[in-house]
């Protein structure tokens, strides 16, 4: 007959599974996402850095935190406003980039330099916007 004690390792071993079945869906589905890339997000230039993945949406770039199950991003921000203040060549085809967005503060994402590219260009297709015709 099994102890209270084995009862209770079941159940936290049954709930570590499940929890890093979840994890590793999500971070696959996230990673298959069209337009999503590999992307850290730091206080500075210099780090410290966390792991994520961004994606680029219409309106939107979209960041996940790597270690986390929350099924939203971790931070949005808008297309329109988004500007690339300076770049820094991190060393092992890395480059540290500084952003900013409208209505947030500056901040920093490491990235390969075909990320680089990538947003760069994504940024510059924004479409123009005309709020009216006369």
């Amino acid at each position: 007959m099994p102890t209270l004690v084995t009862i209770a390792l079941i159940g936290v071993l049954v709930v570590a599974l499940v929890a890093a079945g979840l994890w590793y869906s999500r971070t696959r589905t996230l990673a298959h996402r069209v337009g999503s890339f590999r992307c850290a997000l730091g206080r500075s230039t210099t780090g410290p850095w966390s792991g994520g993945l961004a994606q680029y949406g219409a309106e939107h770039l979209y960041w996940w935190r790597h270690w986390s199950l929350a099924p939203r991003p971790g931070r949005r921000w808008k297309r329109r406003g988004l500007t690339v203040v300076e770049r820094t060549d991190a060393g092992s085809g890395m480059v540290a980039v500084t952003c900013r967005a409208v209505g947030s503060p500056e901040f920093y994402l490491m990235m390969t330099r075909e990320a680089y590219a990538g947003l760069t260009s994504w940024i510059e297709a924004t479409p123009s916007r005309i709020d009216s015709v006369i």
